[in-house]
């Protein structure tokens, strides 16, 4: 997985009137969790740019000006309810040896069937939430959407690896192929011509009593 590294220095003082100073001088005040006790430090907001708004996922190298660095993830961010601007981030450190849990965006590979003949691709996650060690975790899941035919659903049990462990019931729909006005007819050759091999099955079987 990709890191980004934060520049910043330790906060000596955290409470509100030292917060809103922070803040005015284009800061952002932060905390880092895991460790042996909770570590403020503030970076400048600029630095954040990448880690914050896009949508890929990222560890983090923290760097303090006193020489202290750390290996952490993003796990919370406060937005200013009308600017935007970013008012306070809480990582969490990381260890090579403990697994973690993150959020990371899955990325679809090939054209449906389902789409070729009319139908509609819906997305019901666009991420997933796994844990693993660290250096397991991917930049992002990939998932073969290929195969599926219109009414077809591509669950969580079709993405499974051996390197992280899928922290959604079996029966989770990543994205399925809707039915739409411009749905053409298969033609009969090719159904009859194909073969769906079995362990693609239950990762894209329908089920007639689910609700839509």
């Amino acid at each position: 997985m990709k890191s980004i590294t934060i520049n910043g220095s330790k906060r000596e003082s955290v409470g509100k009137k030292a917060t809103k100073a922070l803040r005015n001088a284009g800061q952002v005040p932060c905390v880092l969790y895991g460790g042996d006790q909770p570590l403020h430090f503030a970076a400048d907001e600029i630095a954040f740019k990448n880690l914050v708004y896009t949508p890929d996922v990222h560890t983090v190298v923290i760097k303090l000006k006193d020489g202290g660095e750390y290996n952490a993830v993003l796990q919370d961010i406060q937005f200013h309810p009308v600017t935007d601007a970013i008012l306070h981030i809480d990582f969490y450190e990381i260890f090579e040896d403990k697994e973690i849990s993150m959020e990371i965006p899955v990325h679809t590979t090939g054209v449906a069937r389902g789409v070729k003949n009319g139908g509609v691709l819906r997305f019901n996650l666009r991420r997933m939430r796994v844990k693993g060690l660290p250096g397991n975790l991917p930049d992002f899941i990939e998932a073969d959407i290929t195969p599926l035919k219109i009414g077809n659903k591509l669950y969580v049990t079709a993405l499974q690896s051996e390197n992280y462990k899928i922290m959604h019931p079996d029966n989770t729909v990543v994205c399925q192929v809707r039915t739409s006005r411009n749905v053409v007819a298969l033609d009969e050759e090719e159904e009859e011509g194909e073969e769906t091999a079995a362990d693609e099955v239950p990762a894209t079987e329908v089920k007639e009593n689910e609700n839509e």
